[in-house]
């Protein structure tokens, strides 16, 4: 499986748009009601996205010419990171990640902040980020998580 990371473009919206609404559908919906899911899903429909690709540094994984995975950094706040469920725990992620973290550094930001859902915290932790404290919108959870950057990392 040969995959590659790349700055997102205005015509991967649709394709970006689709791997995070499958994955809030199949992978998110275990740990939130189905409510929160539907909340979540108005913020990343297509023209969404697409402003998203206008306000931040968004990366895309693809697998041959098959988008598969996306995340985004946003200041010093990574945000939106998506796996297809059909290639997660493939190492997917954790080359978005790597790609997020060389923009961090090459932007001189310190530390990076991930607003993350219960499902991801696990992913998170395991790439050296450590919880700070929970935030709450209406029933929703998420845990606020930090990581230095420091040059071992």
């Amino acid at each position: 499986m040969e995959c590659s990371i790349r700055p997102a473009l205005d015509d991967d919206a649709e394709a970006i748009s689709a791997v995070i609404l499958r994955a809030l559908r199949e992978t998110n919906a275990k740990d939130y009601t189905e409510e929160i899911i539907e909340r979540v899903e108005r913020s990343f429909g297509p023209d969404a996205v697409r402003r998203l690709i206008g306000q931040r540094t968004v990366f895309v994984a693809t697998i041959g010419s098959h988008l598969v995975g996306t995340a985004s950094l946003d200041g010093s706040v990574v945000r939106t990171v998506f796996v297809s469920p059909d290639v997660q725990a493939r190492g997917i992620g954790k080359l978005l990640m790597a790609e997020i973290e060389r923009t961090a550094r090459e932007r001189n930001i310190s530390s990076l902040t991930v607003p993350s859902s219960v499902t991801a915290e696990t992913f998170y932790a395991r790439l050296g980020f450590n919880a700070v404290r929970d935030s709450y919108y209406g029933d929703e959870r998420t845990i606020i998580m930090e990581r230095l950057l420091t040059e071992q990392s």
